[in-house]
């Protein structure tokens, strides 16, 4: 039996499944597959819906139109249409039929002033014959009207670049069929030149093909019509300053959602205005391919508008000198939309039930519902409840069908439906209750078994009746005396009406209900029936009570009115209500804050009343009811009130003092906490006076900003501030006084502050007291001291401390461990040099006491509790080439995320590149903040940080981003034309890249031309790919000028041009002519008569004669024969001479020497170097220089060949004329490495800009140049590793005093300067570093050091020489050699200077001759030669390699 009903319901759910389709808001997929649980006797649901519906149509007057409807149900359903709400008769109409699918042809429309037939709103009818109807959403026909001009084109003229406007204002029906002609030709739209919706021509950059005769057409059907013709004419821009107007101002506009929208905007003047837009006073985004697009000329078309699009549009014009401004208001309406539909629903009769339906569009849509296509009309029976859901009560057969909710505003309109089936009393509903039963009906859902049925209750009385509401007790039925598990069902009617409602008991066994909401005055029928398990049982006999009539209560109060008194009281009066219904005993006045829930009332003897103790400027809500002897009345409607404003409660928070200078203090604070402001703040009011003279106070007040910078004060006094707010009402409570001293003179803080002097630390158990003294500099501004400390690292936490303080105690620390102390001062450029120390915490054992000098610490802050936590979630958002959002999330705040302390949050970001650029930072309450002004192309990293009253939390995690690059705003720099050495009719261009590339340069356009004025489009174009430096051209006129323009562009397109640059090419194709005519833009410029190859970057500067005016031809090669003539003769005396004096040297001078090259080490690069292993030494990578060597030996010999790192690009090819000359000279360079003490590595501020390397007195690699072969690394441990093994050299310990003095007798005390690339200029991007052209020795060879000297030695080059590729001027300044040191906690090194090679002066050749005489022997110079000449075998098979 149990097997035979679990088949008979798998059949039931198999009918289920293939029965329920889906309806249009799949309400049968979700009832009809739960139907049939109960057995085949319940009916299911039919799904009847619209598979299309009409939709609005515009059309022209001949024109045919289709409104397309298309039902589905399993029975065809019959179709038929309404025009304005009557059905339409098709049988009989000639032009109107109806089609297969059910949609209607309207053939040939009617459309005339007085005849409008086919115009109207069309609705589809569906009918299915017993099962019944539904309707579709209504769509609107629209006529487009005779085609009519409001506005036609009038003729103007217009300057060259700038905007015209065509006026052909229509019909706003008829502007989609408008088209422009010019010259009675089409018009073709673009971005320049596009129409407005209205039908208005705009034309932006107007250029001299935009002249002509246009006209505008309307093409609505039939004839078109045309406007008049109107000339315009195009003038040659002036170039005057004119006036910045508008052409056209934005309008206000309405639109849907979805559609697009046009605010125009046109504005003409010169210089050429640039036109932005806001919304709501924020920027718009309009680059990319955004929704927002700012069209040529100005105007801003939204594209597929939505909701959160509508505000207010500004349109500002800018010229540089002048600025206008228009706005215009979008709103946007949304059709109707439902956010919950009509389910079906299974009901037995007599049940209530409720179809809800909810929706949301703009305007507020209104509900109507339709049952079976007829409107439902509200009654006690049929009831709109909660806005928009229909609640049937009291349910009979004929309620069965089909509800539709149809929702509908000014834009639109929507249908939702759903089915009720009533089933019989002895079926079973087969599902569980759905929510669109009430409570009433529940116990209906209960399926039925077999068995006895309960008799009718007994003794059904009414035990309590009022106007509204019976109360109903009853005794058990005799079939059942107990009755603990009987429900009852109680059910009633107005008399007379057949339309029974149902209530049923809350639980089993009670015997009595209430049944409310009746009318008063009204005669009700109720009967009782009991159910159990199998069923309900007979009904009781029927039961008449009539309601009490209704009790004459007062009506509303009329004329509420209240108004402000006081900032904290309202006076509150109104009038005797009109329906008193006797003597109106008294009023209660009832009042409550806005938005709070808490409601108050007071009793009032008369028609008016004063509430006191209110919050100052705080809208509350008022309400009176009127009572009488029969109790309270009708209540008013609530009118709402704002109390006055008033003074400031509190004062502002947070006020924060800097000293700027000696003569300016900025202050800074936060408004009133929320609650306080009493008013809208106007203001804010400062006082500030000298501590000695207090009663000489000076006043001054700003505006709404939250800073105000205070000059003009006296130096080293200390002078006291406070602040208040101000409302229009006056000024607010004050702060306390806070003081600060200005400084005694105006420090330096344009670099950072040197080391503290020194640091102290005393370790306790869980503290460590540390003190200072501030750095020995006290001319460089000092605003703190950071105090970083962890175990074993520095790292793990920082305080800040004030720049007066001088000890600070750690607390919490844990006992027994190693902790690492930093200290660095701090001003706003950076932090300074850290001083480091380490100390040891004590066990717990140790009682020992406190350190007795902290108690002289008086500005030791007590550290927080509970300090805040970090914000968390930092994201970076880009949104333009100088915006990024960062957002973030605040744990301490609730769930929903809402701040409602006085918290703020502090933004602040910075770019790594230069490296000791500052943190910006800016100030936010909500918990996003928008940056802007940054630079294109840019990685910036982001952090924040909380502040709440003295509380404020650590800085967050960091996020990044880069913004989006923008086109190159500068050309390239630094253009200079040469003539190719034996190749007069071919050019060399040389150029730098732009200062502001903004992005990643992906090529060069070349423009030259003979003509410096001729228009660019007719100069000859060189394309140049990628981020090469130099271009030749070919194929030169003789004796001709071209002039040479270069244009860069990057990912975003092309930036501006260079300034036209002027060259000659020479006369004849002579060998001998070497020319060199140079750029006329680039003064100061020399040429170089040799051929640079294709890659060649050239140095910044050049040979300049000492006016500055570029070297004639004659004098350059004329001082290139003397050079080389005086070199070639100089080495033959050299040699001469050395021999012959060597011969006469004494033992003793042998001896000496030889001591001393012993003493140093002495290292050749043929000799016995693996006899002694170098130790890895560790150079600064901001201290690398070169030195040159003379073919002699050194009197200082720690020197090897040393590979220097630099680009492929940098070598430069050369023809074979001059390999062996350079080979030659490339010879005469050793790498010198040497490393001097530097305070820390670990510092930021060590790192100096790339545009210091080539400048004329510092000469430092940029920081991010590696100096390493092979691309390693070191980090700061390998450095500090390295560093030791170099204090360590036994060499170090044992050299003797003696030989030390007598190896320096033998150097140049003049040699030790040098320069560089010294004629270089300084640039600051990194690409534009010189490099040395020195091709390394071995790719594996590192800076190889046998010994290193003492720290009393000097090391001086034996003889200075010539950079390569580098001519410098006599007379160059004297460079010093800079020194730094390595390692930690102030341990000294050997100082090692690194000198960099400079040019000869020509006083220094005759010293070259002495040093050679008094240092060459022969077997010495038998092996130097040897030497070199093994040398250049290496090099140059590593060139060959």
């Amino acid at each position: 039996m149990a097997a035979g009903r679990a088949r008979r319901l798998l059949g039931s759910l198999w009918i289920a499944l293939l029965l329920g389709q889906p309806g249009p808001a799949g309400a049968a997929a979700r009832s009809g597959s739960q139907s049939l649980l109960a057995g085949s006797a319940v009916r299911t649901f039919t799904p009847f819906h619209f598979l299309v519906e009409p939709m609005d149509v515009l059309s022209v007057r001949g024109a045919s139109v289709v409104m397309n409807c298309s039902a589905y149900c399993e029975t065809s359903p019959k179709i038929e249409w309404k025009k304005d709400g009557t059905f339409l008769n098709l049988v009989s109409d000639d032009r109107r039929q109806l089609l297969p699918d059910g949609s209607l042809l309207i053939n040939s429309v009617v459309h005339s002033k007085h005849n409008k037939p086919d115009e109207g709103y069309y609705q589809c009818v569906a009918t299915v014959d017993s099962l019944g109807t539904i309707v579709s959403r209504t769509a609107k026909l629209t006529v487009a009207g005779l085609p009519r001009f409001t506005s036609q084109p009038e003729s103007s003229s217009v300057y060259r670049g700038s905007s015209a406007i065509l006026n052909c204002e229509v019909n706003v029906d008829l502007a989609p069929f408008v088209r422009w002609e010019q010259d009675r030709q089409p018009v073709f739209l673009d971005d320049r030149v596009f129409k407005l919706p209205s039908g208005a021509l705009i034309i932006s950059n107007a250029t001299d093909m935009d002249g002509g005769l246009y006209r505008c057409i309307i093409e609505s059907g039939g004839t078109p019509k045309y406007s008049e013709e109107a000339e315009l004419k195009i003038l040659p821009d002036p170039e005057v300053p004119r006036n910045l107007m508008f052409l056209r101002q934005p309008s206000s506009l309405t639109k849907v959602t979805g559609q697009s929208a046009v605010f125009p905007c046109v504005a003409v003047g010169f210089p050429t205005p640039y036109i932005r837009w806001t919304r709501n006073e924020e920027e718009l985004i309009t680059e990319g391919y955004g929704r927002f697009l700012v069209l040529a000329g100005g105007s801003l078309e939204i594209r597929e508008v939505v909701e959160d699009d509508a505000g207010m549009y500004s349109c500002i014009a800018d010229t540089g000198n002048e600025t206008v401004e228009a706005q215009a208001e979008l709103t946007v309406q949304v059709p109707p939309e439902f956010l919950k539909r009509p389910v079906n629903i299974y009901a037995h009769e007599s049940m209530d039930i409720v179809f809800e339906c909810e929706v949301t569009g703009k305007p507020t849509p209104t509900v109507k519902w339709v049952k079976n296509g007829d409107m439902v009309i509200p009654s006690d029976y049929f009831k709109i409840v909660r806005e928009h859901n229909l609640q049937v009560l009291g349910l009979v057969k004929s309620d069965e069908g089909f509800y539709q909710c149809i929702a509908e505003n000014d834009v639109g309109n929507a249908q939702a439906g759903a089915q009720l089936i009533i089933l019989d009393l002895d079926v079973a509903i087969p599902t569980l209750p759905p929510t669109s039963l009430t409570s009433a009906t529940n116990d209906h859902l209960a399926p039925a078994t077999t068995g006895p049925l309960p008799s009718a209750p007994r003794d059904v009385v009414a035990t309590l009746v009022s106007t509204r509401f019976i109360r109903l007790t009853w005794r058990t039925p005799a079939s059942d005396p107990q009755g603990d598990n009987l429900t009852y069902s109680i059910f009633y009617t107005k008399e007379g009406i057949n339309r029974e409602r149902v209530e049923n008991t809350s639980r089993p066994g009670e015997m009595q209900v209430t049944i409310q909401n009746l009318m008063p005055e009204t005669v009700y029928v109720f009967r009782v029936v009991a159910q159990n398990k199998h069923g309900p049982g007979e009904s009781s006999v029927p039961l008449k009570v009539a309601t009490q009539p209704e009790v004459q209560l007062p009506g509303p109060a009329p004329n509420i009115r209240a108004s402000a008194s006081s900032p904290t009281s309202v006076t509150v009066t109104w009038e005797t209500p009109l329906s008193g219904n006797g003597e109106i005993q008294n009023y209660k006045l009832y009042y409550m804050e806005k938005g709070q829930d808490n409601e108050q009332d007071v009793d009032v003897g008369g028609l008016s009343y004063t509430v006191n103790g209110l919050k100052k400027y705080t809208e509350y809500s008022f309400r009176v009811v009127a009572y009488n002897k029969h109790g309270p009345g009708v209540s008013t409607q609530d009118v709402v009130v704002r109390t006055l404003s008033d003074v400031p409660s509190a004062p502002p928070q947070n006020l924060t003092l800097e000293v700027r200078n000696s003569k300016s203090i900025m202050l800074q604070w936060q408004p009133p906490p929320p609650g306080t402001h009493s008013g809208q703040i106007t203001g804010y009011k400062i006082r500030y006076r000298k501590v000695s003279r207090k009663s000489d106070v000076t006043e001054s007040i700003g505006g709404t900003q939250l800073f105000q910078l205070i000059e003009g004060l006296e130096r080293g006094t200390e002078y006291s501030f406070r602040v208040a707010a101000l409302t229009v009402n006056g000024t607010g409570p004050a702060t306390d006084w806070i003081s600060a001293e200005t400084f005694e003179s105006d420090l330096d803080e344009t670099r950072v502050p040197e080391v503290p002097s020194s640091l102290h630390v005393r370790p306790l158990v869980t503290s460590i007291v540390v003190s200072w003294t501030p750095p020995e500099n006290q001319n460089i501004v000092v605003r703190g001291y950071a105090i970083g400390y962890g175990i074993g690292s520095p790292h793990a936490q920082t305080i800040k401390v004030d720049y007066k303080q001088r000890y600070y105690t750690i607390e919490n620390l844990d006992p027994s461990s190693h902790y690492v102390i930093t200290l660095k001062a701090f001003n706003n450029v950076g932090e300074g040099i850290p001083l480091y120390e380490s100390a040891v915490t004590r066990p717990h054992s140790d009682t020992s006491e406190v350190d007795l000098f902290v108690i002289n610490a008086p500005y030791t802050p007590v550290p927080d509790p509970s300090p805040m936590m970090p914000p968390v979630g930092v994201q970076a958002s880009i949104l333009s080439h100088d915006t990024i959002r960062i957002t973030w999330a605040d744990n301490s705040l609730p769930k929903n995320q809402k701040i409602t302390d006085a918290r703020y949050y502090t933004v602040r970001w910075k770019t790594n590149i230069p490296a000791n650029t500052k943190y910006k930072t800016a100030n936010a309450t909500t918990l996003s903040y928008l940056v802007t002004g940054l630079k294109p192309n840019t990685l910036y990293e982001f952090s924040v940080m909380v502040t709440k009253g003295r509380r404020s939390s650590t800085w967050s995690m960091t996020a990044h981003g880069t913004t989006f690059e923008l086109v190159p705003t500068s050309p390239p720099k630094d253009v200079t034309v040469v003539s190719k050495e034996g190749k007069p009719r071919t050019i060399i261009v040389n150029w730098q890249p732009p200062s502001e590339a903004n992005g990643k340069i992906t090529g060069y356009i070349i423009y030259y031309s003979t003509d410096v004025n001729a228009e660019i489009h007719d100069w000859v174009i060189e394309p140049v790919v990628g981020n090469r430096l130099t271009h030749q051209i070919q194929e030169l006129t003789l004796d001709t000028p071209y002039y040479f323009k270069i244009q860069a562009r990057n990912s975003k397109g092309m930036g501006p041009m260079s300034e036209a640059v002027q060259f000659r090419t020479p006369k004849a194709e002579s060998s001998d002519k070497m020319p060199n005519d140079q750029a006329s833009g680039s003064a100061g410029k020399g040429s170089r008569p040799v051929d640079l190859g294709p890659d060649y970057k050239p140095p910044l500067g050049g040979s300049n004669s000492p006016h500055g005016s570029p070297t004639s031809p004659l004098d350059s090669n004329m001082l290139l024969v003397i050079i080389v003539s005086v070199g070639v003769i100089t080495i033959v005396i050299v040699v001469i001479v050395a021999v012959f004096c060597t011969r006469r040297t004494t033992s003793h001078q042998k001896k000496k020497r030889a001591a001393c090259k012993s003493v140093n080490g002495s290292h050749k690069y043929k000799g016995n170097s693996k006899d002694v292993k170098p130790p890895d030494l560790w150079i600064h990578h901001e201290r690398l220089e070169l030195k040159p060597i003379d073919k002699s030996p050194d009197p200082n010999p720690i020197m090897t060949d040393t590979p220097i790192p630099r680009n492929s690009q940098d070598i430069t090819p050369v023809d074979n004329s001059m390999d062996s000359n350079i080979h030659q000279r490339r010879n005469s360079y050793r790498a010198v490495i040497s490393a001097h003490p530097i305070h820390s590595l670990d510092n930021p501020h060590h790192h100096f800009h790339s545009g210091s390397l080539a400048s004329p007195t510092r000469s430092y690699l940029h920081h991010q140049v590696n100096p390493w072969p092979l691309g390693t690394s070191m980090s700061h441990s390998d450095r500090a590793n390295s560093t030791e093994s170099v204090r360590n050299t036994p060499s170090t310990d044992t050299m003797p005093a003696s030989s030390s003095q007598t190896c320096a007798d033998h150097q140049d005390p003049e040699s030790t300067t040098g320069t560089y690339l010294a004629n270089a200029q300084e640039e600051d991007s990194a690409q534009n570093l010189p490099t040395a052209h020195v091709r390394p020795s071995h790719p594996l060879k590192s800076f190889a050091v046998p010994a290193v000297p003492p720290a009393a030695a000097t090391y001086d080059p034996a003889l200075p020489s010539t950079p390569l590729l580098t001519q410098q001027a006599p007379n160059h300044p004297v460079h010093s050699v800079k020194t730094a040191s390595i390692g930690t906690l102030g341990r000294t090194r050997p100082p090692m200077p690194v000198v960099v090679p400079s040019a000869p002066d020509v006083q220094e050749t005759t010293r070259m001759l002495e040093d050679s005489e008094s240092n060459y022997e022969p077997d010495e110079l038998t092996k130097e030669m040897a030497h070199l000449e093994g040398l250049m075998k290496d090099l140059n098979a590593i060139t060959t390699a």
